[in-house]
């Protein structure tokens, strides 16, 4: 196998109504929806079950969290140069079972009377790893199913549902906590899994097949050092995998311990708290709303910078209160979905149609490995900190320095740019061009 792509190009693109009149395009849009809305039950679920059924202390809480992205620093860059030379379908077809069994697991456990923390770990270690390989594939496989001027509008699509999703799903997976036991939510989690996976089964477009070469042979780590020189010596790439390493760190501070904030700080019982999540959703629904359209009036640069403008907002999170007071975590959480939707559907469609469709795969984990890797760290952090100075001011510190890391886009090449740049997404960009003109 080798990481040369090969198959009849993209569908063309469809005609009124957008990308959803295609079979293919709306089959996955299906998939990843439902599965995103599993992910979302869990997301809350998982804290639950290990606050409410196991009595696990706010450190356990946030080791588990950081569980669930460990894997991006353990097998993330080996994780790209295997997605280039396999069938991205084939990849994602097998981590949505590994995924299914890995929640399906946990119920399962507590049916038998055999359920502990250290197998909600284990379950979530599982998912995790195979959650490193299918995002590295279906960023592979997207391009292959839509033309590189139809990128930004399925990313928008794709991004967007999966923020209406993050609306249901807390406030489901909060219901189901308290009416069936928070196991429950984790049993929905891995249905969606199968749904995911039937929709991936209907797609008539192979897309992401390989043909033999003799680059099959290439070792591995030579394949992973030239994703890295590319991302390193690329001064747009190398910004946005910085700024997404510091913003991870510090969002993740937070975050990770927000559930047990609202519990145990606010004193807000489990369905309020996932009903608190899902208001913050509703940012991201709307950043993935008004996406194309400040890439259109702005250009997708300056666009990228607006969205900077939401994390301030961030700082209204410790100063909630009991009661009404929760409002300002739904206000302070909207407003940072809002700008990160806005950010992660620009970033996304320029590296689809930016970087080299051969290495795609490795130009992606070369980049998440920071982004996603700062994750577990900063989730740790949080723990830590909330263990040895209390929770409220852990959010306090982190929710700030989340705020100042807009400042490392603000001050990059970025802010001299109405747009960012374009390439073939077949030939490596020998310069990075300077576009004025608009994003089509």
């Amino acid at each position: 196998m080798t990481d040369n792509h090969v198959d009849s190009g993209p569908p063309r693109r469809a005609g009124r109504g957008g990308l959803l009149r295609d079979r293919d395009f709306r089959l996955l849009w299906i998939g990843e929806t439902t599965s995103k809305f599993g992910s979302s039950v869990s997301r809350i679920a998982i804290p639950l079950v290990a606050v409410v059924t196991l009595d696990a202390s706010t450190f356990m809480v946030s080791v588990l969290a950081a569980v669930t992205w460990l894997p991006w620093l353990l097998v993330g860059l080996p994780a790209g140069a295997w997605v280039d030379r396999l069938s991205s379908r084939r990849v994602m077809l097998v981590c949505n079972a590994v995924s299914l069994i890995s929640f399906l697991s946990v119920p399962v456990a507590a049916w038998l009377g055999v359920q502990t923390i250290g197998h909600l770990m284990v379950a979530a270690l599982a998912a995790g790893t195979a959650a490193v390989f299918f995002e590295t594939a279906y960023q592979v496989y997207l391009p292959s199913l839509v033309r590189p001027d139809d990128l930004a509008e399925g990313n928008a699509k794709l991004q967007g549902s999966a923020a209406a999703a993050d609306i249901a799903g807390p406030g489901a997976g909060g219901l189901i906590s308290q009416t069936l036991g928070a196991v429950w939510g984790l049993f929905a989690d891995a249905l969606s899994f199968l749904v995911s996976t039937v929709c991936l089964l209907s797609i008539r477009h192979p897309g992401g097949r390989k043909k033999a070469s003799a680059r099959s042979n290439t070792r591995l780590r030579q394949e992973i050092a030239e994703g890295l020189r590319f991302v390193i010596g690329d001064p747009y790439l190398r910004v946005f995998t910085v700024y997404g390493a510091a913003a991870n760190l510090a969002l993740n501070g937070f975050t990770a311990v927000l559930v047990v904030f609202m519990v145990r700080e606010l004193g807000v019982s489990a369905g309020a708290a996932g009903v608190a999540m899902a208001g913050i959703s509703v940012g991201g629904v709307l950043g993935a709303t008004v996406a194309p359209w400040v890439i259109r009036r702005f250009g997708s640069a300056r666009g990228l910078l607006l969205g900077q403008l939401a994390m301030p907002f961030a700082l209204l999170i410790p100063m909630a209160g009991a009661g009404i007071g929760l409002l300002l975590v739904v206000l302070g959480g909207l407003m940072i979905s809002l700008g990160v939707m806005i950010g992660n559907v620009i970033k996304g469609s320029f590296r689809q149609a930016y970087c080299p469709r051969k290495m795609l795969g490795r130009v992606v984990v070369s980049m998440q490995f920071l982004n996603y890797g700062a994750i577990p760290v900063g989730a740790l952090l949080g723990g830590a900190m909330s263990t040895a100075f209390g929770l409220r001011t852990t959010v306090w510190v982190t929710a700030g320095a989340f705020a100042l890391t807009s400042l490392i886009l603000v001050f990059s090449p970025i802010r001299r740019n109405r747009d960012l740049p374009t390439a073939s997404a077949d030939q490596l960009p020998s310069a990075v061009p300077v576009r004025s003109d608009p994003v089509s």
